[in-house]
């Protein structure tokens, strides 16, 4: 008799398929990662770049009981002496080699963020593109980092080890802080797993959120929602428009033709691109869709006005607009290559592109000059601004060229009169379009306040 074959014990979940009968391939698992060895880096100090780098090496140092074991736990690091580094919510793990032939197992925990604290992190940085912007260049915003503690303080991480070193912490664990430091300054998003969620669940919510924003901004259509039959021309039977026709028999014979039937009525909006299936060797499908829309977009202001109203726009000018034009590029794995693109194509960095955008949702071309452009305004409404400040109680603005500011606030005279608010993290002079723009430069610092 064959052997039996070994049953299966427990409950059997579900058999996922991929829709034709075959066994579909498993998501990888966002909130577990695995980094290889770092190479040995020796003489690089603390190994840290970044502020957060630092930050988290600092949460250590500050509470550690014996700088002697942070320089030995150092000197591991530099030497390479850290295996593969694992993360996962609330905890780092690591196989470091010391002076047996067996190496120890070191982690470091620390505490994962609740749903609270993942709701104010996320809406902080859903609410400021330059935040988002920042993340995606792998960059930490400080502001951000400080809404939900997302940066360790001291006594937050706790070392363990294998090792029979009950110091705190042990030259391993250590090394293995120092190490994961590097991680950090390449990678930022594992500060949100560390946390508790991985890269793409952050990035779906951020995009979830910048879409829920861009709708409510841009509010309802012109007139109400128009049901299919009203977007076609026709009645509410859904029948064809009636238009003027010629028979056949008459437009051959007669000498005199009839003259031609008039153009079809110009549709209230421009039509909806088609869906582009994604093909080996086929050309990008959200590059087919932005072409599509862009081209049918235009073709109808054309018909409409008489004029293409991007026609005398440059190229860096033409790249804003289209970024602005699509508020979630850059926030998913294919509209970060289009973000990507877009700001190669015109000289810029993503974060350019972003800063950009913001001017440009802000006044349109008149907003991004005023993002990019200082100069000397004639005697007039920037002499009488700061008087007017100083006597709604803002009497700390400092002229500058077209620029008045304080520290964290500054407002810009545009070409065409109107002023426009900027704000920035105090000291950082990485100034964002906030706000919207007015006349009376009172009343654009209001709304820069939300006031």
């Amino acid at each position: 008799m064959s052997a039996a074959r070994p049953r299966r014990t427990g409950p059997a979940g579900p058999r996922r398929t991929d829709g034709m009968g075959g066994e579909a391939p498993r998501r990888p698992d966002d909130r577990r990662r695995t980094f290889p060895a770092p190479a040995p880096r020796p003489g690089d100090g603390r190994l840290a770049a970044s502020w957060w780098g630092n930050a988290w090496v600092d949460a250590l140092e500050d509470t550690a009981l014996d700088p002697a074991r942070l320089a030995r736990g150092l000197a591991y690091a530099g030497r390479g002496r850290v295996d593969a580094i694992t993360v996962t919510p609330g905890r780092v793990v690591a196989y470091v080699h010391g002076s047996r032939p067996r190496p120890y197992r070191a982690e470091i925990r620390l505490r994962t963020l609740g749903e609270d604290d993942w709701e104010r992190l996320l809406e902080a940085a859903a609410a400021r593109p330059d935040h988002i912007a920042a993340l995606l260049d792998r960059d930490v915003p400080h502001a951000l980092a400080a809404v939900a503690d997302l940066l360790p303080a001291p006594g937050d991480l706790i070392p363990d080890c294998s090792c029979p070193d009950d110091g705190l912490p042990c030259k391993h664990a250590a090394a293995l802080c120092y190490q994961t430091a590097r991680i950090l300054d390449e990678d930022p998003f594992v500060l949100f797993l560390m946390r508790g969620r991985g890269e793409q669940e952050v990035l779906a919510e951020l995009t979830r959120r910048n879409a829920v924003l861009a709708a409510a901004e841009s509010g309802p259509a012109p007139g109400g929602a128009r049901t299919s039959a009203e977007r076609s021309g026709g009645g509410g039977s859904g029948a064809a428009p009636d238009l003027a026709t010629v028979r056949a028999r008459d437009a051959v014979t007669r000498r005199t033709r009839s003259p031609l039937p008039p153009p079809p009525p110009l549709p209230p909006q421009p039509g909806r691109p088609p869906v582009y299936p994604q093909a080996e060797g086929a050309p990008d499908p959200l590059a087919l869709d932005l072409l599509a829309t862009e081209a049918a977009a235009r073709a109808h202001a054309i018909l409409h006005t008489g004029r293409d109203p991007v026609g005398g726009l440059g190229l860096w000018q033409d790249a804003v607009r289209l970024a602005a034009a699509h508020p979630g590029s850059g926030l998913t794995a294919s509209t970060r290559a289009l973000y990507t693109a877009l700001a190669r194509a015109g000289g810029r960095t993503p974060t350019e592109l972003a800063r950009a955008v913001a001017a440009w949702r802000q006044g349109g071309p008149a907003g991004l000059a005023a993002l990019e452009e200082e100069w000397d305004p004639p005697a007039g409404p920037f002499d009488r601004a700061r008087p007017a400040l100083a006597a709604a109680d803002f009497p700390l603005f400092r002229p500058r060229r077209n620029r008045l500011s304080t520290p964290s606030l500054q407002l810009r005279l545009g070409r065409d009169g109107l002023w426009y608010g900027y704000e920035s993290d105090a000291g950082r002079e990485d100034w964002w379009p906030r706000g919207i723009p007015d006349e009376d430069p009172v009343g654009a610092l209001m709304t820069l306040l939300g006031r």
